[in-house]
């Protein structure tokens, strides 16, 4: 199994990169450019002298950048200045060695920038976002469709939703269609988000995000998580971090044969971070914390810790088949009743009033 990263320009990292190459199948990053936001709250800006060293030294690996917010500006779409300008950027990337396509979830920001630097567009990929939700071979289908009305190049990778890392049937009879239809296409599937399962605050949470990188945004995501959302959720009843549909390092290989490659997120918790997760997935195993090896779910990691090492063996294969029925089975709640171990939370992870019990 290979891999797919985030790559960071920082040197410690960057040489880290460098020395498991062989297993790394691609890397992805931000363009940190205002005009051209990736699906995450702002981080750090660099700029790109302080990309491209980095990128141009990962030999024979694969790098995306990220342009994958929900949406943006609708006025950025028809302003054809900052459109070249974003342009002009990739264009330095692809001279330099470091840039293979674009990672995008706005068709409408996509189709804006073929129409206003086709030259451009004809050169690189346009790889849909895993936020593109593509759980069917007819969402496939549809998605190259739509690239091809566009200047952009055909995709080279499919990126499925994670709602198939529960349901191996599922995503036996997906990846065996796109294997017929296109040979060539490599299937990539996210391993280590512990978002909720089918997550009912997804297209709100993307929208915030985009929203926060805007002039006039502001970002409220911890705080609307923490009060209303997934982490209230997670707190009330810690037995939907099983539930989550995250792939353990130990429980790749089930999926050796369904998917090439598998992705891994974290990029805004640094490069010290990413070198233990992606540690973690190359050796197959993971000693500590559940958690912490989790993008999403970190933010409990320090009030809620589960021991990797203690789950059943089984555990990968049994939630890799899940019926998805939670009502009528005990499974996650009785792993976290004998895993989940509680600290005292502190005041600002609690939600504002206790809930009442789950029925």
């Amino acid at each position: 199994m290979r891999f797919d990263v985030p790559f960071l320009p920082e040197p410690e990292y960057a040489a880290f990169l460098r020395g498991c190459a062989a297993r790394l199948d691609s890397v992805h990053f931000s363009l940190y450019s205002d005009d051209a936001q990736d699906a995450r709250f702002k981080p750090r800006g660099y700029s790109l002298e302080d990309i491209i060293p980095g990128l141009s030294g990962l030999v024979g690996v694969g790098k995306y950048v990220l342009i994958n917010s929900r949406f943006h500006p609708p006025e950025l779409y028809g302003d054809a200045g900052r459109l070249r300008g974003v342009a002009g950027k990739l264009e330095r990337l692809l001279d330099a060695g470091a840039l293979t396509g674009v990672v995008y979830a706005d068709h409408y920001y996509l189709q804006a920038l073929s129409d206003a630097c086709g030259g451009l567009a004809s050169r690189l990929e346009a790889v849909p976002s895993v936020n593109a939700m593509i759980d069917s071979f007819e969402r496939a289908a549809s998605a190259l469709d739509y690239i091809a009305a566009t200047r952009f190049k055909p995709p080279s990778r499919i990126i499925l939703d994670r709602s198939l890392n529960r349901d191996l049937k599922r995503l036996e009879r997906v990846s065996s269609r796109i294997r017929k239809a296109w040979p060539e296409m490599e299937i990539v599937l996210l391993a280590n988000e512990g978002c909720l399962r089918n997550c009912p605050f997804k297209f709100a949470h993307d929208a915030h995000i985009s929203l926060a990188g805007m002039p006039f945004g502001r970002e409220a995501g911890f705080a609307v998580n923490r009060d209303k959302g997934c982490t209230r959720y997670f707190f009330e009843d810690p037995g939907r971090i099983f539930a989550s549909p995250f792939i353990r390092p130990e429980d790749a290989a089930l999926y050796a044969d369904l998917v090439d490659t598998l992705k891994l997120c974290g990029r805004t918790r640094g490069g010290r971070v990413m070198r233990d997760i992606i540690s973690a997935y190359v050796d197959g195993a993971y000693s500590g914390n559940l958690l912490a090896v989790l993008d999403s779910l970190e933010v409990l990691s320090g009030r809620i810790v589960i021991d990797n090492a203690s789950l059943p063996q089984d555990f990968g294969k049994r939630a890799a088949t899940c019926g998805g029925l939670c009502a009528t089975c005990a499974y996650c709640g009785d792993l976290a009743r004998g895993l989940a171990r509680l600290i005292d939370p502190a005041p600002d992870l609690l939600p504002p009033e206790p809930a009442p019990p789950r029925k």
